[in-house]
């Protein structure tokens, strides 16, 4: 199995594992690695996922090798209605997920992984770790989202810098342009990724998730629209939650912006 979950609680541990092709992807972990996202979402007792690739590589893209015996990718195309489309060719990167994923990056994210990385909503990054469009080399497009996330994410000066050269991003330039949140020490990514799944897990889930919803959901829209989907997306979540957390305040906890004892 290339593909594999290890639950710590409410964190769930993705673990990509092809060492010998540094992760590279081919269809049959795809597959695995879109099923073990969708079944992460569906689980109610899980919160917060980190991905991660085992042996030093985050993810070297699509495999190459699988690529160059020509299979075919019609069935990954879209509908032509609204409905669900097909796994990206990397696996979840079309899924919309109601719950954060944070990718713990090792060694290369390039091409493809790049896409993976950019779908998850964190990134942390060892000081070795890279990302870059190297795929611009062999004539193989972003198609799994990395042409719609990366200039959400930097802008679309930058978006386009990496885009058109396929030049390595190091860990450093990474945080400095926000392509990453955190810069850890090699061999770090996965334990201080878990760190903050688990950090962000002790919180009230539905308030997260509602903020996590609208957060994407105002990209593109008008400021009143988006202004005006925030308030209804927040009201459930602040009578559900709210209303709770006010009243533990009252009584005294996490006070002077203390998040240790809520």
């Amino acid at each position: 199995m290339t593909v594999r979950v290890e639950k710590q609680g409410r964190v769930w541990t993705v673990i990509h594992s092809r060492p010998e092709a540094k992760n590279a992807m081919d269809p049959a972990s795809a597959a695995a690695l879109e099923e073990a996202f969708v079944a992460f979402n569906a689980d109610a007792e899980a919160a917060v996922a980190v991905l991660w690739g085992e042996g030093g590589a985050f993810c070297a893209g699509f495999d190459l090798k699988h690529a160059a015996r020509g299979s075919s990718l019609e069935v990954l195309a879209f509908p032509e209605d609204d409905g669900a489309p097909p796994r990206g060719p990397m696996g979840p990167t079309r899924l919309e997920l109601d719950k954060p994923v944070i990718a713990a990056v090792a060694g290369p994210a390039v091409a493809g992984g790049f896409e993976i990385a950019l779908w998850c909503d964190l990134r942390v990054m060892e000081q070795s770790a890279y990302f870059g469009v190297y795929c611009r080399r062999w004539g193989v497009p972003l198609i799994d989202g990395g042409t719609v996330r990366l200039p959400r994410i930097v802008g679309r000066g930058r978006a386009l810098d990496l885009v058109l050269t396929g030049r390595k991003v190091t860990a450093e330039e990474a945080l400095r342009i926000d392509l990453c949140e955190q810069v850890v020490p090699d061999g770090e990514s996965r334990r201080r990724a878990e760190a903050l799944a688990r950090e962000i897990a002790r919180f009230p889930q539905g308030c997260m998730r509602a903020d996590r919803r609208s957060v994407y959901r105002q990209e593109g829209l008008p400021l009143r629209e988006a202004m005006r989907y925030e308030w209804a997306n927040g009201l459930p979540a602040l009578e559900a939650e709210g209303v709770a957390g006010a009243a533990r305040f009252a009584s005294g906890k996490g006070r002077g912006g203390n998040f240790s004892d809520i």
